[in-house]
């Protein structure tokens, strides 16, 4: 077939078993978006803003498994993606970022909306392409999505200058390569995990974003039943590992539950599964496990012993070692050890204050409502750290969070992805009213498309976070950080087309919730709760886990 570029665009987007586009269209990519005009088999997404279409594909892409794909023009359109993109490295999420630049002869003359799009991202893809040349273009895109998947996924661009998507040449279609995964672990490894994991008297299991990414939750529950040990996760575990299990003792790190901090401080052996250890986690490195023998899994040869030295480490797919491990193993058992966790999960359980209306309270009432079934997407800040506190997550990819960049403004665009990818299931976003602000103008895109999305805004009229760590650490200095200003979030939200609920009682929220669940329409939910409300247990930046501190802890000047 003797196609244009742009018509080779769509064709290769089909091979890819692409659906649904995120973009925004502009001069440069003119000639794709016609192309695009005539393939309803491809929903595209028009958002309101670049940055919610890298966000819509993001979510997208971590709901559903798939390759999340969002499209924009050169110059802005294509820098606006930037930050969408970031997030979606940090958190190793497979999307594919396809922008359109200046005609070939005019690259490099600063012409009008021209910018090096593919050397601006350097650093926060997998790799980037730039194609001059359409007999090039439908093997650049296939290469691209194929290195978004594989291995550690991540976010790849294809930038195309527009005279190639003008040009024609023959196309001719190819089957999507098969993602092959390749584990360089061997038995000597093997065998050296058995045998520490054989020698602990005090196993504790840490669980990371690869064991959502690799489908290894199944295999994550049969290794911890047959090692007897507790299991914590991060942020980006979420869901991995049922948090009704007994053996589950919270969230690990900066905001982890005493449990977790005080116990990975105790135990023997730390093995980490599909984890990175960043600094939100281990706090002091030179003091993070300093009793244990650590085992690291995890299919990034980068990460093993990048900030923790591991004692033994097996570099693949997580899925498949867990299997070979669960197959060598026999039955363990650590009931005094068990017990003690069991003990400190008893004496330092999660609290807040149940007189009145607070974040957590809102939290449970969705779990409640919901019956834990609904996808959770979250902005950055205090409710963040409290919807993967208070909400209990039992499957993966269902808690969708900017862990890595921390990017105040991804909920609401992840939200319409993750409500796109998964048509008939609860999508609701939980953020702050500072994130909020950021790109609110996207509940125009749920509106567009009469996307039953849930926005429930935390009001405290601050920042937050940032507020609480001026009250913890700089004497109450706050410094920029208080919103308490004339916007009326409920009247926004009726403008660009949502329902609307204010809530400023506890008894006032599930009724709310469930009227918006009931009528199918996006709708916001403005919470509104005190300013000085508190993110706890904490661990401070830098100290030791086992300095984990909570409320009642603060309040007694510990």
């Amino acid at each position: 077939m003797l196609l244009t570029g742009a018509e080779i665009v769509i064709e290769c987007l089909k091979e890819q078993g692409v659906d649904t586009v995120f973009g925004y269209p502009g001069g440069t990519i003119l000639n794709v978006y016609d192309a695009l005009y005539n393939h309803s088999e491809i929903k595209h997404i028009l958002t309101s803003h670049e940055q919610g279409a890298a966000h819509a594909a993001d979510g997208y892409a971590r709901s559903t498994g798939r390759v999340g794909v969002c499209m924009a023009t050169s110059g802005p359109g294509a820098t606006n993606l930037v930050t969408g993109i970031a997030t979606a490295y940090m958190d190793s999420v497979p999307l594919v970022a396809i922008t359109a630049n200046v005609v070939l002869p005019w690259l490099g003359k600063d012409t009008f909306q021209e910018v090096d799009i593919a050397g601006v991202t350097m650093p926060i893809t997998k790799h980037g392409y730039i194609v001059k040349d359409v007999k090039e273009l439908a093997d650049t895109i296939r290469k691209a999505f194929f290195i978004a998947k594989s291995g550690r996924p991540g976010p790849v661009l294809v930038d195309i200058t527009k005279d190639v998507t003008a040009n024609k040449c023959e196309y001719t279609p190819k089957k999507a390569k098969g993602i092959e995964r390749i584990n360089k672990f061997t038995d000597d490894d093997v065998n050296k995990a058995l045998k520490l994991i054989n020698a602990s008297k005090k196993p504790f299991i840490y669980l990371g974003g690869g064991a959502v990414l690799s489908g290894a939750s199944a295999e994550v529950a049969e290794f911890a039943g047959l090692i007897d040990a507790p299991v914590c996760d991060t942020l980006m575990g979420k869901g991995a590992f049922d948090a009704y299990d007994e053996r589950y003792t919270g969230m690990i790190g900066m905001h982890g539950t005493k449990a977790s901090n005080l116990g990975v401080s105790e135990c023997d052996l730390l093995i980490a599964l599909g984890a990175r250890f960043s600094d939100r986690v281990v706090g002091n490195v030179k003091t993070f496990a300093s009793k244990a023998k650590v085992i690291h899994i995890d299919i990034d040869a980068a990460e093993i012993d990048k900030n923790i030295k591991t004692t033994a480490s097996l570099v693949g797919d997580l899925k498949d070692a867990l299997k070979k491990l669960n197959s060598m193993l026999s039955k363990c058992d650590h009931k005094e050890w068990m017990d003690h966790i069991k003990e400190l999960k008893a004496k330092y359980p999660l609290g807040y204050d149940k007189s009145r209306l607070t974040c957590p309270f809102v939290i449970e009432e969705i779990d409640k409502v919901t019956k834990g079934n609904a996808i959770i997407t979250t902005d950055v800040g205090q409710h963040q750290i409290w919807a993967s506190q208070f909400y209990h997550y039992t499957k993966p990819r269902t808690f969708l969070s900017s862990g890595g960049l921390g990017t105040m403004g991804y909920g609401l665009g992840a939200c319409i992805g993750a409500q796109v990818g998964n048509p008939g299931k609860i999508c609701i976003n939980i953020g702050g009213d500072g994130c909020f602000r950021m790109n609110m103008n996207e509940l125009a895109t749920a509106s567009r498309f009469d996307l039953p999305i849930i926005q429930v805004i935390i009001n405290n009229h601050v920042l937050g976070m940032v507020r609480q760590w001026q009250t913890l650490f700089y004497e109450g200095r706050y410094s920029q950080t208080v919103l308490n200003d004339k916007v009326d979030y409920c009247v926004v939200a009726k403008g660009l087309g949502c329902d609307s609920y204010r809530v400023t009682k506890k008894e006032e929220f599930a009724p709310a919730l469930k009227e918006a669940i009931k009528n199918k329409r996006p709708a916001v939910i403005e919470c509104v709760i005190d300013e000085d409300d508190k993110v706890f247990p904490m661990v401070p930046s830098g100290k030791p886990l086992s300095e984990v501190f909570d409320e009642t802890d603060y309040k007694d000047g510990k």
